[in-house]
């Protein structure tokens, strides 16, 4: 009887040996054995097997990248500006036996390191240089946490501020800042757009001024060449293209005088002699440029249909 009992005990206490003796780790998590306090080995995922009494689980250690948050500090930068920052760190384990063994409370070591960082990044820096180049700001800080935290088996993957603020007197500051450099600008575009336009209208005033300059060439051409015309047709002896000329402008100035805006009241006759002058001469000129037509031949008695055709003995009276 005493021996059946001590077989099923020794039956039982075998189970419960291979029971505890067996570990099923979970992936993405890594098991850090210890054997009579010191450490044994690193359970990887999958089934393992340890020594059961004297072996341990120490500590399971998460593989997976964490995120851990930097709280919202104050921070006296380069300038004496008071500024509030926070952040967030993800960090990936790399060997679980030195971050079980070679800090305590990993996550809290991190964060606390993060904040102290910061600090000391920030500080070191001007206002408008933490609210311009926080990408630098942000590299600055990963590597000098990375480094810090190499020995403890840690890789800081991303380090990133979340939030920068100003105090409320600074912010209104910018804000006025901000508006008297846009004020600037826009009276700078005015500026320039003013110019361009200045110098676009004095281009077209000059085009326009050697068109006028051409055109008035052209026309004391012409005024020269008919000159010389009527000078050689005087010349010859005819002095009807004279007058033509001289009515000619004679005309032209008259109709400018009647069709001045200054001009209210027009008197007429004015000078009407001239004016006939002109037209005689333009008459001449139009009579002597005109080819003389032939003479027409007399145009044939009508006869009588009544009356008596003469007789031969009446033509040889008269």
């Amino acid at each position: 009887m005493e021996l059946g009992i001590l077989v099923i005990a020794a039956f039982v206490l075998v189970v419960i040996l291979a029971i505890t003796s067996v570990r099923t780790v979970p992936q993405g998590f890594n098991f850090i054995v210890e054997q009579l306090g010191r450490y044994q080995e690193t359970l990887h995922p999958g089934f393992n097997v340890i020594f059961p009494v004297i072996s341990s689980i120490r500590a399971k250690v998460d593989m997976r990248e964490t995120v851990v948050d930097v709280p919202s500090q104050s921070v006296i930068t380069k300038d004496n500006a008071a500024v509030t920052a926070d952040g967030v760190l993800y960090f990936q384990v790399l060997d679980p036996m030195k971050a079980t063994y070679e800090v305590n409370d990993l996550q809290r070591a991190i964060q606390t390191l993060a904040m102290t960082t910061t600090r000391t990044v920030m500080g070191s820096m001007d206002l408008d240089e933490l609210l311009s180049q926080r990408e630098a700001i942000n590299a600055n800080l990963l590597r000098a946490v990375d480094e810090a935290t190499a020995s403890w088996g840690v890789r800081v993957t991303r380090i990133e501020l979340r939030d920068i603020t100003p105090p409320d007197d600074i912010v209104q500051a910018m804000g006025r800042q901000l508006k008297a450099e846009r004020l600037r600008r826009a009276q700078i575009l005015e500026a320039d757009a003013e110019k361009e336009s200045q110098i676009r209208i004095a281009q077209g005033k000059l085009e326009a001024a050697k068109l006028e300059a051409e055109a008035r060439e052209r026309l004391a051409e012409a005024e020269a060449k008919a000159t010389r015309l009527v000078s050689e047709a005087v010349a010859q002896g005819s002095n009807q293209a004279l007058g033509y000329f001289l009515g000619q402008k004679y005309m032209e100035a008259l109709k400018a005088f009647a069709a001045s805006p200054n001009q209210k009241t027009m008197i007429l006759p004015v000078e009407l002699a001239g004016v006939a002058g002109a037209l005689s001469g333009l008459g001449e000129l139009l009579r002597d440029a005109t080819p003389p037509r032939p003479p027409e031949p007399p145009a044939a008695a009508k006869r009588n249909p009544w009356s008596v055709p003469p007789t031969a003995s009446a033509a040889d009276e008269e």
